[in-house]
C-alpha cells in the first residue's frame, strides 16, 4: 500500500552496537545526511560514536522524520513498538545478507536512504496486534503491542497447557499444547513457521493461530481475519504459564487471567526494498 511521502529532515538512527560494521556504516550514514542538509540523530552513547545529534531513545519518535535500523529483524521489533504509534518510516538494514524486515543489505544502504531522501520509495502498512491481559487480582489490565507475535507458553515446569480459544466472540478451539503462538502475517515467517504454521502474504489483514505441539494432532494452524478478536483462557491451575510479545517483552500469567487479542490501532510503516517479498524468502528459506 502507497503512502503519502512526508517531508524527511530528521533521520534517526538505531544502530546495535555490540556490531562494529553497524558503527561503521552508520557513521558513513551519518556524514552522508549531514552533507544533505538532513539532521542525524540517535541515542547518546551511539550518537558520539557516529557523530549525530544525541536525544533519548524514547524521544526518537518525536523528533525523527525516518528511522534507519542498523541491526537484525529483533533490532527492528523493538523500534516498531516504539515509532509505530507516530507514523514513522522505517528502513532495515540487516548486518548478514537479507532479513525478513531488515531487507537492505548493508552495500545497499547508502543508496536506499538516498533514494528515500529523493522522495523515491514506497511504504508497507504491516498491522500490529494489541494484546490484553485482564487479571481478576488488578482492576487496571496490562496492554502490550505486538509486531510479529503474541505468545502463550508452558513455564519452567514444562508441563502442558489447557487453553481454550474464542475466537469472534464465539467458542472456537480447546488446546492441549505447550503453547498457542498469534501471530500477524509479519510474524508469519517467525517462531509460527518453526511451529508449522503457514507463510502469510505480509500485507494481508490476517491473524495467525499455531498450537506449539499440540496433543492432538488435528489441532492445525489457522489464518483468521484481523477483524477478529482473539480470547485465551488459560485452564491449568498449577501451571507457571508464561506471556510472550515479540520474544522481548514478557509477563507471568494466573489461572485466572484472560488474555484478550485484536489488531492494534496502528501500523508499522516499512520502506519497501528493491528486494520482492519472495526473493526474500528464496533466501532465508533456501528455496533455491
Amino acid at each position: 500500500m502507497a503512502s503519502a511521502k512526508r517531508s524527511i529532515q530528521t533521520v534517526g538512527l538505531v544502530v546495535k552496537r555490540e556490531r562494529p560494521e553497524a558503527v561503521t556504516i552508520a557513521r558513513t550514514l551519518s556524514g552522508f545526511l549531514r552533507g544533505k542538509h538532513k539532521t542525524p540523530i540517535a541515542d547518546s552513547e551511539t550518537a558520539k560514536k557516529i557523530g549525530a545529534e544525541a536525544v533519548e531513545r524514547h524521544h526518537l519518535a518525536d523528533r525523527a522524520d525516518l528511522i534507519v535500523v542498523l541491526g537484525g529483524d529483533g533490532t527492528l521489533l523493538g523500534v516498531a513498538r516504539l515509532v509505530a504509534s507516530k507514523g514513522i518510516p522505517i528502513i532495515g538494514v540487516n548486518l548478514g545478507g537479507l532479513g525478513f524486515l531488515t531487507e537492505v543489505t548493508i552495500k545497499e544502504a547508502q543508496a536506499a536512504l538516498g533514494r528515500v531522501l529523493a522522495g523515491d520509495y514506497e511504504v508497507d502498512k504491516r498491522i500490529m496486534l494489541e494484546a490484553i491481559i485482564e487479571r481478576a487480582s488488578e482492576e487496571t489490565a496490562q496492554t502490550f503491542q505486538a509486531f510479529n507475535d503474541v505468545v502463550v507458553g508452558k513455564g519452567p515446569l514444562g508441563r502442558m497447557l489447557e487453553l481454550e480459544v474464542f475466537a469472534n466472540h464465539t467458542a472456537f478451539c480447546s488446546y492441549r499444547a505447550d503453547g498457542l503462538i498469534v501471530a500477524t502475517p509479519t510474524g508469519s515467517t517467525a517462531y509460527a513457521l518453526a511451529a508449522g504454521g503457514p507463510i502469510v502474504y505480509p500485507t494481508l489483514g490476517a491473524i495467525v493461530l499455531a498450537p506449539i505441539c499440540p496433543h492432538t494432532l488435528s489441532n492445525r494452524p489457522v489464518v483468521l481475519p484481523d477483524t477478529y478478536e482473539i480470547e485465551i483462557h488459560v485452564k491449568a491451575p498449577d501451571h507457571d504459564t508464561t506471556f510472550t510479545v515479540d520474544g522481548q517483552e514478557s509477563a507471568q500469567l494466573g489461572p485466572t487471567d484472560i488474555i484478550k487479542i485484536h489488531r492494534g490501532r496502528h501500523v508499522v510503516s516499512l520502506i519497501r526494498s528493491a528486494h520482492p517479498y519472495f526473493e526474500i524468502w528464496r533466501d532465508k528459506l533456501h528455496w533455491g
